[in-house]
């Protein structure tokens, strides 16, 4: 992780959150098409199945701007200029071009007139939906910092039915006109690893109406009307908080707002799942013994210096003593900790409770009942397996998180041979460990795309205390594993909440492939991806990756009165593009370190390989 973060406080930031947990909640009454940026010109769309890599493509449609609904036509910016302590409204700016990506392969020329498009869909990660009112969420760590919470995490919901909304509204994709197929989550899709996060993330994919509040239905219990001056309270006109010292507005009525129904329109499309740390784990790295703590009626939001500093030497440890650290932490103030109503719904999740949700065919929305797992899946407690992303691509989403506790990755054993297998099973040409070339003349060949929550950086060969028979493997050794295999196009996934595209250079320019990780919604800058394969009809193909944000407005209200889901959809964006020191390091209004350079965002991945190079 730390060689894809520019060193800053940026970074240390988020470093921190990935460690402590600290992410994102509720949200608001449904947002409407109303929301939605003024619709531009769209190509018009080709199903996927109207053709194969066999037919003969037609010509490309011109790519003229504008583009509908994706940041090739225009993003949000910042406006005004960079002032500690001033707060500052979001304006649409200028899109991001195109860039093409060309260390894996030369984009041979012509190549727009020889396209056959493959495949298109959207890539959700790291939506971070949240019960912000928990007992067992660490806010009391802001104590060390402002960048350890966040004061958008009350918003969650409504930010992400207006990014299902967007989806919704999407045509064909921008360079292979075929409309999206399906979106696929690469993990972190709920926070605090429990029941009633799971159950909204579900409603929100897959539609219906969400009550985002937990304990007394009729008033929120929580970090912003506590009167601790360390959190922002929109609601309250007397309190000088941290936040407000800096600029963030005085807003009557938002926890109210924030806790009232929504109902999400669920996507058009099917959507399959993967699971990331904060899905497996409380807070993304703790145990699931601290369920008693999740389902109580204490909840601590201030500690002494002493016990944060305890508690965020214990997140950077090696080893694992978090969450008997945190144990002693709860147990030891609870005296001092706010009464809040326990709420049953808030129990931890194990593996097959997560499993059996999906399958509910109450949440089946539209398609594949399961969203990729199976019968199968829950009877292993598996999170991993493949399925047909379209004719001749196969996806396969792994498992990456540690059952026992940390916010790191890895593959266990047992998944790794899996995978080699399905890889194998795709491939009529691969390499073995030594280099020397494979044939399986009884292989399906495919194009492969791979998925996970954590990217290569991320993973680790620490031992897995809920799985201690299994050695573990870590980025270095899948990115070996899938360099054997010409088929593999990209590995797609999470995690690092930054834009960042990897070449995978291999000396057999056939075996390499490309990474790419996506920026998470719950921090700036908000995006999710729409992906679009191609092949170029002369031994390479071309994995286009195109931003998108949601469909909230850019502008929020000029006064701040609506609150509206419409309206605090806006308001999500807005408060986390001025999180604490985030305005001051942003150059032509992105900050890199996390939005990605230009060419980490919108991008022509030119790779060769896969089944017509074989």
């Amino acid at each position: 992780m730390a060689g894809t973060e520019p060193v800053s406080a940026v970074v240390n930031r988020r470093r921190f959150l990935l460690a402590s947990g600290a992410t994102a909640a509720a949200g608001v009454a449904g947002t409407s098409a109303g929301a939605l940026l003024p619709r531009q010109r769209e190509y018009p769309a080709v199903e996927p199945a109207a053709r194969t890599v066999a037919q003969r493509p037609p010509r490309s449609a011109p790519r003229a701007a504008p583009y509908a609904l994706t940041t090739l036509e225009t993003t949000a910016r910042l406006g005004g200029s960079a002032h500690s302590g001033t707060y500052r409204r979001l304006v649409s700016g200028p899109g991001w071009p195109l860039v093409v990506r060309k260390e894996l392969a030369t984009p041979g020329a012509g190549r727009q007139d020889r396209r056959t498009p493959l495949a298109c869909f959207v890539q959700f990660t790291d939506l971070h939906l949240a019960d912000v009112q928990n007992p067992l969420r660490t806010e009391f760590l802001r104590s060390r910092g402002a960048s350890s919470w966040r004061a958008q995490e009350a918003l969650t919901v409504a930010g992400a039915v207006a990014l299902v909304e967007q989806v919704n509204a999407l045509g064909g994709g921008p360079n292979t006109r075929l409309r999206p197929a399906f979106v696929m989550t690469t993990g972190d899709n709920v926070d605090n690893n429990s029941a009633i996060e799971l159950e909204w993330f579900l409603t929100v994919m897959s539609g219906g109406r969400i009550t985002p509040n937990t304990g007394d239905p009729r008033v929120y219990e929580g970090a912003q009307n506590s009167g601790l001056p360390l959190y922002w309270h929109p609601g309250d006109p007397h309190l000088r908080d941290l936040d407000k010292r800096r600029g963030l507005p005085l807003i009557p009525g938002f926890l109210e707002a924030a806790t009232r129904p929504i109902t999400s329109p669920g996507l058009r499309i099917p959507w399959y799942s993967t699971v990331g740390n904060h899905d497996d784990l409380p807070g993304g790295c703790l145990s699931p013994a601290l369920n008693d703590f999740a389902v109580g009626s204490r909840k601590l939001l201030s500690v002494s210096a002493a016990d944060a500093a305890a508690y965020a030497k214990a997140l950077g440890s090696g080893d694992d003593p978090k969450s008997k650290v945190l144990k002693a932490i709860l147990t030891r103030n609870a005296a001092s900790a706010r009464t809040v109503t326990a709420d049953e719904r808030r129990r931890l999740c194990t593996p097959h409770d997560y499993l059996a949700a999906h399958l509910d065919p109450a949440h089946a929305g539209a398609g594949p009942v399961g969203h990729g797992y199976t019968q199968d899946n829950l009877d292993g407690e598996r999170m991993y397996y493949s399925f047909k992303v379209a004719e001749n691509v196969l996806g396969i989403s792994i498992d990456t998180t540690y059952r026992s506790g940390h916010y790191e990755g890895s593959l266990g054993s047992d998944q790794l041979r899996w995978l080699e297998r399905t890889l194998a099973a795709h491939s009529s040409r691969s390499y073995d460990a030594d280099g020397r070339l494979v044939r399986n003349t009884g292989a399906d060949d495919a194009h492969i795309l791979v998925f996970s929550h954590h990217h290569s950086p991320s993973m680790t060969r620490r031992p897995d205390a809920a799985r201690t028979d299994e050695p573990r493997h870590d980025g270095a050794e899948v990115i070996a594993l899938l360099s054997r295999f010409p088929n593999v196009v990209a590995w797609i996934n999470g995690h690092s909440h930054v834009n960042r595209i990897t070449p995978h250079a291999h000396a057999t320019p056939a075996r390499s492939f490309w990474e790419v990780n996506t920026a998470s919604h719950v921090d700036y800058p908000h995006h999710a991806r729409l992906i679009e394969l191609t092949d170029n009809g002369d031994g390479t193909v071309s994995l286009f990756t195109t931003l998108v944000e949601s469909a909230a407005p850019h502008r929020t209200a000029r006064d701040f009165d609506d609150l509206s889901a419409v309206g605090l959809a806006s308001l999500y964006r807005e408060v986390a593009y001025n999180a604490p020191g985030l305005a001051e390091s942003m150059k032509g209004g992105v900050q890199e370190g996390w939005a990605g350079g230009a060419r980490d965002r919108n991008a022509e991945l030119v790779v060769r390989g896969g089944p017509a190079a074989a």
